[in-house]
């Protein structure tokens, strides 16, 4: 039983990076030309595959999707470390955090089981590519982006309200640079073991298991491709893959590591390298990987434009 008179916390400090003051404006300024290239990256390819008809595909609707999330759970930290960085107070009240913590983790189990979905789109598409318009229908695009966006909802709100169900009465400063599950249990005036339960098997449904699929769906993938007996073919199937694989590469491992790894042996430094991979690098790579060597949306971007076309 929790004592009557016992305080709890308004608010948390927020400690962010362990650097000396001399840094903080480099670090500012880091962080704010990474954000705008992340707006810049995302928000391009989201605008080129609303405007061109060419890329009224499954397979750019998904990665319009992805871009939207990544704009969505970067925008959710990245002001916040920006104006820290620059600003004495570190503080976020309580019900901030607990928005925070709950809008980012929608959209990143969100983004996870997206994944999956952009795996099973490739897979028809090299497997079956006679078929393929059939099957991806923009029905079943939009019942499978529901299913993500539901399945983001659910757990996020699970993970949020038994993260939240634990007292919080001192000390209020959390070791992070937002407020993210791991980092905030830790504060907590209670036995954690539950959470690390809950957290592992949630991170087993919304990491492992969409991860998983993914390994089973490129091994068939990988089957289909080594039956092609043209290398050029091949390449090309490869080449379709491997942008896909390196981002879920870069988002999941971290995030795994991160959540399904008991509390107690959380590293608050080695959080920090993790979260910032999944949350920001990742973010601003995607649109790289993506778009830098495809003609499809280089011939997007000239054509909107207006300067000048893509060689066929």
């Amino acid at each position: 039983m929790q004592e009557p008179n016992q305080s709890f916390v308004t608010e948390f400090i927020l400690l962010g990076f362990s650097l000396v003051p001399k840094t903080m404006p480099l670090l500012f300024s880091a962080f704010l030309m990474l954000y705008l290239l992340i707006i810049l990256g995302n928000g391009l390819i989201t605008i080129l595959i609303c405007l061109d008809s060419h890329l009224h595909t499954p397979m750019y609707f998904f990665i319009g999707i992805l871009s939207i999330l990544d704009l969505g759970y970067t925008t959710t930290i990245v002001p916040q470390i920006l104006a820290h960085l620059v600003s004495p107070k570190k503080s976020i009240s309580f019900s901030n955090c607990v928005s925070q913590m709950y809008i980012f983790l929608v959209l990143g189990v969100t983004e996870s089981w997206l994944f999956a979905i952009m795996s099973i789109d490739r897979y028809i598409a090299i497997c079956h590519p006679l078929r393929y318009k059939v099957i991806m229908s923009p029905w079943l695009c939009g019942v499978m982006v529901t299913f993500c966006g539901l399945w983001g909802v659910t757990s996020a709100l699970v993970y949020t309200i038994f993260a939240m169900r634990l007292p919080y009465c001192g000390p209020n400063k959390i070791n992070h640079f937002f407020c993210e599950v791991p980092a905030v249990l830790k504060l907590a005036c209670a036995d954690t073991s539950i959470n690390d339960r809950v957290d592992f098997i949630l991170g087993f449904s919304v990491i492992l298991i969409p991860l998983s699929l993914i390994l089973i769906i490129y091994v068939n993938i990988f089957t289909a491709i080594l039956k092609i007996h043209s290398a050029q073919g091949q390449m090309k199937a490869f080449s379709t893959c491997a942008s896909h694989i390196t981002v879920v590469a870069m988002f999941c491992v971290p995030a795994m590591v991160m959540y399904m790894k008991p509390g107690y042996k959380a590293s608050p430094e080695e959080d920090k390298k993790l979260a910032l991979f999944y949350n920001v690098i990742s973010a601003f790579l995607n649109p790289v990987i993506y778009s830098l060597r495809n003609k499809d949306v280089k011939r997007a971007f000239l054509k909107v434009t207006g300067w000048g076309r893509v060689p066929e």
